[in-house]
C-alpha cells in the first residue's frame, strides 16, 4: 500500500523535478515555482482522497495486497496509520524531489533521514517499551512521515529558489500532462513493484509460513540494495537534467559513466558478499532452519540480479531526467513487473517454489542486458547535432 502511494508521489515529484531543473537552467524561477506548486497541490488532493476512500475498505484492501487471514488484524493496524499519513507521504516525496532537482540534496536528505531516525526511535518506544505491537509500529511510521514533511517544507521555504504558492498553480492542463508523462516511469516502477509483491505473497501462501517469511526477508534485503542503486540514480538526475538542458552533454556522459562504475563497485560488492554469506544473512532476520533453507537460494539468485541494476538504473534515470520517458517507462516495466508477473503466474503452478525464488532475478538480468544498447547509443551520439 505504501509503495503504491509512493509511486504516485514519485511520479509527481520526479515529473515536476525534471522541469524545475530545466526552468532553473533557463534562469526562470517563476516557471519552476509553477511546476512545483501545481504538483504539490495535486499531491495534497490525491493524499486526502486516498485517506478518505481507503478507510472504509481497509480489510479488503490489505487482502488484495497479499495479507493472509492469520496476519490480517496486524496488516489492518499498520495500514490504518499508512492511510493517516498518506497526504504527508505524498507531499514529502514531492518536496524531497523538488529540493534534489534544485541541487539541494543535503536538505532533502536531512528531512527524510530525520524522519527515519525518529521512526526507529518510535518503533523502540511504542513496540518494545509500550508493547503496542504492529499498531505502534504503524503509529511510529505515521509520526515520522509527518515530521519529515514539516522539516522538508521548512527547508524548501528557506533554501529553494522556487516557491510553493496558490498563485503559482497552473490552469493549463498540458502542464499536468507533462508532469505525469515525465514522472510515469517512477509510477510504473513503484506500482508494478507493489503488484508484483502482492502476487508473490499470494502465490507463496500454499508453500507455508516459512516460505512467506523467507521471501519477505529476501525481498526486503533486495529492496535495501535496490534503494542504494536508486539513491545513486536519483543523485544523478538533477545533474543530467540541468546539464542536458544547458547543452553540456559531456558532463552528462561523464556522470553516466561514473554512476555505472560506482554502482557496479558498490552493488556488485554487496551482491558478491550476499552470494557467499546468504545463510548467515537470512539467519540475522529469521533463525528457523526451514526459513533459511528456502531463503538461501532465493537470496543468491536475487544478489546476481542486483548486479545488473548497475546498468538498468542509470539509463532509466537518465532518460527520465532528459524528458524522454518512453524509453525509461519501457525499462521500468521490464524490471518491475512486465517480466516477473507472467513468469510467476505461468511458472509457479508448473514448477512451484523455485520459480518464486528466481522470477525477479530473471527480470533484473534481462533489464540490465536490454539497457546496455541504450547506454552505448547515448554515449556515442553527437547531441550537438
Amino acid at each position: 500500500l505504501q509503495t503504491l502511494i509512493q509511486g504516485v508521489a514519485f511520479m509527481l515529484g520526479q515529473g515536476c523535478g525534471s522541469f524545475i531543473s530545466r526552468e532553473l537552467a533557463d534562469k526562470n524561477a517563476e516557471g519552476a515555482s509553477t511546476y512545483v506548486s501545481s504538483a504539490f497541490f495535486v499531491g495534497c488532493i490525491f493524499g486526502v482522497s486516498v485517506l478518505l476512500i481507503g478507510m472504509p475498505f481497509l480489510a479488503p484492501l490489505v487482502r488484495i495486497l497479499g495479507s493472509t487471514e492469520t496476519i490480517l488484524p496486524h496488516a489492518m493496524d499498520y495500514a490504518f496509520w499508512v492511510l493517516i499519513a498518506c497526504p504527508f507521504i505524498v507531499c514529502s516525496m514531492i518536496l524531497n524531489n523538488a529540493l534534489r532537482f534544485e541541487g539541494k540534496a543535503f536538505y532533502a536528505m536531512f528531512g527524510l533521514t530525520t524522519g527515519g531516525i525518529l521512526n526507529i526511535f518510535g518503533d523502540w518506544l511504542l513496540v518494545v517499551k509500550l508493547n503496542m505491537g504492529v499498531y505502534g509500529a504503524g503509529m511510529a511510521t505515521a509520526i515520522s512521515q509527518m515530521t519529515s514533511f514539516f522539516i522538508l517544507l521548512f527547508m524548501f521555504r528557506k533554501m529553494a529558489q522556487s516557491t510553493i504558492s496558490l498563485r503559482f498553480i497552473s490552469h493549463n492542463i498540458k502542464l499536468y500532462f507533462s508532469i505525469f508523462r515525465v514522472g510515469l516511469p517512477s509510477l510504473i516502477r513503484q506500482s508494478l513493484n507493489a503488484v508484483t509483491t502482492g502476487i508473490l505473497n499470494n502465490l507463496t501462501k500454499p508453500f507455508g509460513d516459512a516460505a512467506i517469511a523467507a521471501m519477505s526477508v529476501v525481498s526486503r534485503y533486495a529492496m535495501f540494495l535496490m534503494c542504494v542503486g536508486l539513491g545513486m540514480g536519483q543523485g544523478f538526475q538533477p545533474v543530467a537534467s540541468f546539464n542536458y538542458r544547458a547543452r553540456k552533454f559531456d558532463r552528462v556522459k561523464k556522470g553516466l559513466v561514473f554512476l555505472m562504475v560506482f554502482a557496479l563497485i558498490v552493488i556488485g560488492g554487496a551482491s558478491t558478499i550476499s552470494i557467499f554469506l546468504a545463510p548467515e544473512i537470512i539467519s540475522i532476520f529469521q533463525k528457523a532452519p526451514e526459513v533459511i533453507e528456502v531463503g538461501t537460494p532465493a537470496l543468491r539468485n536475487y544478489a546476481i540480479g542486483m548486479i545488473f541494476m548497475s546498468f538498468s538504473v542509470p539509463v532509466n534515470m537518465l532518460y527520465q531526467s532528459i524528458q524522454k520517458p518512453t524509453i525509461s517507462s519501457i525499462l521500468s516495466m521490464i524490471r518491475s513487473g512486465a517480466v516477473t508477473i507472467p513468469i510467476l503466474l505461468i511458472g509457479v503452478p508448473l514448477l512451484g517454489l523455485p520459480v518464486i525464488q528466481t522470477a525477479q532475478p530473471i527480470a533484473d538480468v534481462l533489464a540490465g542486458c536490454i539497457s546496455i544498447p541504450f547506454i552505448l547509443h547515448f554515449l556515442r551520439k553527437n547531441h550537438d547535432e
